[in-house]
């Protein structure tokens, strides 16, 4: 009894700390219940799929029968023998370059104007927003109407001219760039307006007195200020046009010929309508490869151009 009135008398941190453990393993057991739900979605989600992918990727699997017979590296030497496929990467990558580079330069400019268009910028925004909520497929069968020769919107403008870019070879995949960059180009202007907003108006004023205008106001203060957001919306622009899919399958399914098959595209048309899951999912796995190795190229050149 004395010991243990001793024991209150004491202050807290001279009080014996044989409840220290208890607590802090309650800590721990109830921060493990709160984040099983998050770890066991990411098992679900990314490793059983990835696990899936691999072992589909060495052996004989169909649609129906997964895993028939241990092939080894065949899917993966068959799929870097076919001129369709690697037509398909290079196609992919090619496209995704070019119509993320578009869209990071548009969206830089619009934003840049739409900063210094004090009266009408919230109008405009409201605008710019309609193309990015717009459902892809929405936005392919509109692009379509707009380029078909029947009546479209084109044909409308450009009467004594014969264009039908969705059925041409050269013109098919520009055509589906234009409106992938249509679409996604507000989503950059969009971050880098936010970008802008945090400038210092001081600082601007400042140069201008000093006569830093137009051009060289935009290199020297503007750019430095934004750099980082607009590399950032580049990589996310980079990656969903090396996705693309919804475009290429309404506007054109792959055509004319193989001329707009992109490598998602191409994947969907071998897993589902051939039926070869171990070929799809070799093409996957090359495709996984090429977009690492592209993204780390760019990465560092964007690294390099930003401190020099």
């Amino acid at each position: 009894m004395a010991d243990t009135l001793a024991a209150r008398a004491l202050p807290r941190s001279a009080r014996p700390s044989g409840l220290a453990p208890r607590r802090a393993s309650r800590r721990a057991s109830a921060s493990a219940l709160f984040t099983a739900p998050t770890i066991l979605s990411i098992i679900v989600l990314g490793a059983y799929p990835l696990l899936f992918i691999l072992a589909a990727a060495f052996s004989d699997s169909t649609l129906g029968r997964p895993f028939q017979e241990w092939v080894g590296t065949a899917n993966l030497e068959s799929i870097l023998t076919d001129a369709d496929v690697v037509a398909s990467f290079a196609r992919t990558v090619g496209y995704a370059l070019v119509v993320a580079v578009a869209s990071a330069g548009f969206g830089v400019a619009i934003a840049v104007a739409l900063e210094r268009a004090t009266r009408s910028g919230a109008v405009v925004r409201t605008l710019l927003l309609l193309p990015l909520i717009t459902p892809p497929v929405v936005v392919g069968t509109l692009w379509k109407l707009v380029f078909n020769p029947g009546g479209g919107l084109l044909a409308t403008v450009l009467p004594d001219v014969s264009l039908a870019p969705l059925s041409t070879t050269a013109w098919a995949l520009p055509a589906i760039g234009l409106a992938d960059v249509w679409q996604w180009t507000p989503l950059i202007v969009i971050l880098v307006y936010a970008a802008l907003l945090t400038q210092d108006p001081a600082v601007r004023e400042a140069a201008s007195l000093d006569g830093a205008h137009g051009i060289r106001l935009f290199r020297h203060i503007t750019w430095p200020a934004i750099a980082g957001t607009v590399v950032a919306a580049f990589f996310i622009r980079l990656v969903i046009a090396l996705k693309v899919f919804d475009l290429v399958f309404v506007m054109t399914s792959g055509g004319p010929g193989q001329a707009s098959t992109t490598t998602t595209y191409l994947i969907q048309q071998v897993a589902l309508k051939e039926f070869d899951i171990g070929r799809a999912s070799a093409i996957t796995i090359v495709f996984a490869v090429i977009v690492t190795a592209v993204t780390l190229v760019v990465a560092a050149l964007a690294r390099k151009a930003r401190h020099e």
